[in-house]
């Protein structure tokens, strides 16, 4: 099995989510089973089935944030800043003309939207290691795209 990166910044988030579904959510659930109990016939009380759901995919949760506490190596960036490695923040210029900004991070922080892009992504493969300057082309679904390595951070 591969190793799985994070960032420090990412290990605190999971870190944080693992603890309010431990303490806070489970409680909140507990008293919602303990309600719905009390309204009697638990076979036609969508209320229960509602909060043991919500329990089931409560703990489903805690044991993946567990798993993955257990196995994730968190990595800092080192080496040549002005080349691209896990952690790095970089700067691109598609061959179209648009710049964009991408953070390299592990697969468990991954938001396109902000730019976080995977580690173990074809795109994030592609620009490990290259350094500012290079160009680089990556085979997408809609075809290869060109981009420059404008600055890394």
């Amino acid at each position: 099995m591969a190793e799985k990166y994070i960032t420090r910044e990412g290990l605190e988030k999971i870190r944080k989510e693992f603890e309010e579904r431990k303490t806070i959510i489970r409680k909140e659930i507990a008293g919602a089973i303990k309600e719905a109990k009390e309204q009697g016939d638990l076979s036609e009380n969508a209320e229960y089935s509602s909060a043991r759901q919500r329990q089931s995919e409560n703990e489903s949760r805690i044991a993946e944030l567990e798993g993955m506490l257990k196995t994730i190596k968190v990595t800092d960036r080192k080496g040549d800043s002005s080349c691209v490695g896990f952690g790095s923040v970089l700067k691109v210029k598609a061959k179209n003309g648009i710049s964009m900004q991408f953070h390299i991070v592990g697969t468990h922080e991954v938001d396109p939207a902000l730019g976080r892009i995977s580690n173990e992504s074809p795109l994030g493969k592609s620009f490990i290691g290259k350094c500012e300057g290079d160009s680089i082309q990556v085979s997408t679904p809609s075809g290869v795209m060109e981009y420059e390595i404008v600055s890394v951070e």
